[in-house]
């Protein structure tokens, strides 16, 4: 039986979940877990009881499965959960740093004035980041943006929402998705700059 139900799509999963059947959930669950796990930490690293929430998470899936109208969407549905829950815990948990809009006007109280808006720029070539050594630097300095930059990045450059999904997961206007995006990589490629050039010091010197 459990084979049967590891050769079924997603989409057969739900449907047979949306009848209520805990053979299909479990399936779901045991393909999906990691997936929530490395969210949630990317979305949170400094929490300590990512176990309990994606635990949440899948209680969440469970109990409104029966709402899902596209069963092929499981994913993407699942992404949402996932980060709902995590602005649920954000609403919940003491602050312990403040935050800066990187949209709000450089003048104080002008709305209308210059914002800090940063343009885009292109991603990290994909070939480094099959660099183990890069992929831990990356992670450090991903965990030092403020946590409305890193959870945009996350939901872009992770999971490959559009930013018209991103701002409706985040209930934010677009362009703020769009800035929040385009600082987070200007301030990674900022974080990342020492290695990188310490790097291609030791190429020139070898």
């Amino acid at each position: 039986m459990a084979t049967a139900y590891s050769q079924k799509s997603d989409r057969d999963l739900v449907l047979a979940c949306q009848k209520r059947d805990p053979a299909a959930f479990e399936e779901l669950v045991k393909r999906h877990q990691r997936t929530v796990y490395a969210l949630l930490y990317q979305l949170a690293p400094d929490w300590t009881d990512t176990s309990d929430l994606a635990q949440e998470v899948f209680i969440r899936v469970w109990r409104s499965i029966n709402n899902l109208r596209n069963p092929s969407s499981f994913r993407s549905w699942l992404t949402q959960i996932v980060t709902n829950l995590f602005y649920d815990e954000l609403r919940r948990r003491p602050r312990r740093l403040p935050t800066v809009s990187m949209d709000e006007g450089l003048d104080d109280g002008d709305d209308e004035g210059p914002t800090r808006d940063i343009p885009d720029v292109s991603a990290l070539p994909d070939e480094t980041i099959l660099n183990n050594e890069l992929s831990e630097v990356i992670r450090d300095a991903m965990n030092k943006l403020p946590e409305q930059f890193r959870t945009a990045i996350v939901l872009r450059e992770l999971e490959g929402l559009s930013y018209e999904e991103i701002a409706i997961l985040t209930k934010t206007e677009m362009g703020t998705v769009k800035s929040r995006i385009a600082r987070a990589r200007t301030k990674l490629q900022e974080l990342l700059q020492p290695y990188l050039q310490r790097t291609s010091s030791n190429e020139v010197s070898s």
